[in-house]
């Protein structure tokens, strides 16, 4: 603080910066990056470190196994459509919890539970809604292989009607056993590690 600041102006300028972080929705201000990112919520991702960002800098969505479900779509939707969302990013991961299970043990699991599975709401605000003739383990949505997983989860985002073709969608798995980001395919540790014909 310089001799000709008051503490009060100090005082002021700190509040005015909380209350415009905590107001920059009701101000129309976007993510610092423009970006959301749909993430695994397993703990071991820490998605500003991974991606080299800090708290502001994106919206972050994340669920089991970072699937692009209907609420991501809805909230790409939202935020791409009126908070000046450009960019979308998803991160999935090795070792992942939705693929350390075979499927009927999922199901087993699930109606141990709650008992018939076809009798369940999957969407508290909407109970008649359903899943038609589809097997609940699509909407659980496991994972054979996190590298194809993780292109589809861009693909089903560059499909949706409802978020522009200029919004920039990208993925990449998350290495837990090296705490870094690769594009899905490029499994690089392997490459390198095999003999060459």
């Amino acid at each position: 603080m310089s001799d000709s600041e008051h503490v009060h102006e100090q005082v002021d300028e700190s509040v005015d910066e909380r209350n415009m972080w905590a107001r920059r929705r009701c101000e129309g201000i976007p993510t610092n990056e423009n970006l959301l990112v749909v993430a695994c919520m397993d703990e071991r991702i820490p998605v500003e470190e991974a991606l080299g960002i800090e708290l502001g800098d994106a919206q972050i969505y994340r669920n089991a196994g970072g699937k692009v479900t209907d609420d991501v779509i809805r909230s790409a939707a939202l935020t791409v459509n009126f908070f000046d969302t450009e960019e979308i990013i998803v991160i999935n991961h090795t070792d992942c919890g939705m693929m350390s299970a075979p499927d009927e043990a999922i199901r087993d699991g699930l109606e141990a539970e709650a008992g018939d599975l076809d009798e369940v709401d999957l969407d508290p605000s909407l109970p008649e809604l359903n899943i038609g003739d589809a097997d609940v383990m699509e909407w659980v949505k496991m994972t054979d292989d996190i590298d194809e997983a993780c292109a589809a989860q861009v693909e089903y985002l560059r499909q949706s009607e409802l978020i522009p073709d200029s919004v920039t969608i990208t993925g990449y798995v998350y290495e837990v056993e090296s705490g870094e980001l690769r594009r899905p395919g490029e499994r690089v540790a392997e490459e390198i590690s095999e003999r060459q014909h």
